[in-house]
């Protein structure tokens, strides 16, 4: 009984409001046009927003499942989203991942404010679907126990990568085994930083995080005080089974923010990480990485033969981007 209540109490926000830039060069050859990576079929058939989508229902009631949008990609989210318009969270404009966050938020804690939130990117890519599963499984248990702090699912690292966010782990968590505190979290690091926090066993930063609703609230409010007021005078209006609408005048009044810079990096005494089990992940950052990702995967589809033979001279494969863990 105890664990069918608490999956009642779960909540996820599927963040896709993103502009995925870098992959564009790609996702043109895949698409046809120029809609963003997280709605592109990028392998296995499916957009990678519908692989988000039904990673987190395996932990999580589908009608409890929040998307983070931005309403200049309308076209794109619609006919993947037409079934759950209430839970369509849709900003105006694209103002980083601290904003889509806590727009969600708010209205997860309006709903429930009990709730604990697991935060998925719509953009990555796991070998094994179970090792994610499980991580998060022991993330919403260990969230049972550190009700205020923000687990952060961390991957072990191939090589010095500097493109990724690090998690510098301190000592372990009682009584969970793979998990443990952090004392350093490093976004982008220079070489010799990437290269020191490699040989120390750091973890590299999957953006997949599981907590109380009101433990990212008050991490937030920690890191950037007076945020949260700001989004409380402009609440998300919704009429009745529609999404919800994010006001324009609120996203005029706040800059773009960063949540792994801008909170993550300052609140790490709210922090925990749990290691995943052996499986390879990519954030499909750039084109080279995605193509790697999906080679170390075995798959070959044919935009990649397109690819490789239209792929500017200097573009150079990055294997090592990958973290192929075993």
């Amino acid at each position: 009984m105890k664990t069918l209540i608490d999956r009642r109490k779960r909540w996820a926000i599927v963040l896709a409001g993103g502009e995925g830039v870098r992959l564009r060069p790609l996702t043109r050859i895949i698409s046809g046009d120029d809609r963003p990576k997280q709605f592109c079929r990028l392998y296995g058939g499916v957009t990678l927003l519908e692989q988000a989508r039904r990673r987190a229902q395996q932990s999580i009631r589908p009608e409890q499942i929040l998307f983070s949008l931005t309403r200049a990609h309308e076209d794109f989210y619609l006919p993947e989203l037409m079934d759950c318009p209430s839970q369509r969270v849709v900003q105006p404009r694209n103002r980083g991942t601290a904003a889509a966050i806590l727009s969600s938020l708010l209205v997860i804690a309006h709903k429930d404010q009990n709730a604990t939130v697991a935060v998925f990117p719509s953009d990555h890519h796991y070998s094994e679907e179970s090792a994610i599963v499980e991580a998060l499984e022991r993330a919403f248990d260990l969230s049972r126990r550190e009700r205020d702090s923000v687990i952060l699912l961390g991957a072990q690292p191939h090589n010095a990568e500097v493109d990724y966010g690090w998690i510098q782990v301190g000592s372990q968590v009682q009584g969970s085994p793979d998990s443990f505190r952090i004392q350093g979290f490093h976004e982008k690091p220079a070489p010799l930083v990437a290269r020191f926090l490699f040989d120390q066993g750091s973890l590299w930063n999957t953006f997949v995080m599981v907590g109380k609703v009101f433990a990212f609230l008050e991490m937030i409010c920690s890191a950037m005080p007076g945020l949260l007021k700001i989004f409380q005078n402009f609440p998300a209006v919704q009429a009745p089974g529609e999404e919800f609408r994010i006001a324009d005048a609120l996203y005029t009044a706040i800059p773009s923010i960063d949540f792994s810079g801008q909170v993550l990096s300052t609140e790490i005494q709210r922090l925990l990480v749990h290691r995943l089990g052996p499986v390879t992940w990519s954030d499909l950052g750039d084109c080279d990485r995605a193509l790697a990702a999906l080679s170390g995967a075995g798959m070959q589809p044919e935009w990649a033969r397109t690819w490789r033979a239209v792929k500017p001279p200097t573009s150079v494969p990055r294997p090592a981007a990958v973290a192929a863990l075993g």
